[in-house]
């Protein structure tokens, strides 16, 4: 078992790798590091991301993305009456 100050020497230097590599334009690989870096905080449960391909559906534990409260889908255009030109008064 590590102890916190080890730990929080891991942290530290794995924040310094991340902001290295985002000054370097990896992007890639930073945010590879922001998830390690979440995990060893253990805030990685509530993290919503793309499923793995053939793990969505029915039975499994990948979560549901949803909309924000009290969002409401917008109304869809008629395209019957688009670009009709009103009848009379030229």
């Amino acid at each position: 078992m590590m102890s916190s100050r080890s730990n929080h020497a891991r942290l530290v230097a794995l924040e310094k790798e991340m902001d290295e590599a985002a000054a370097n334009f990896d992007f890639e690989r930073a945010a590879a590091l922001r998830d390690e870096i979440a995990r060893w905080k253990g805030e990685d449960e509530g993290v919503v991301g793309q499923p793995p391909p053939g793990q969505m559906g029915l039975g499994s534990n990948v979560p549901v993305r949803e909309p924000p409260k009290n969002w409401v889908k917008p109304k869809k255009p008629d395209f019957m009456t688009r670009n009709v030109k009103p009848k009379g008064g030229r």
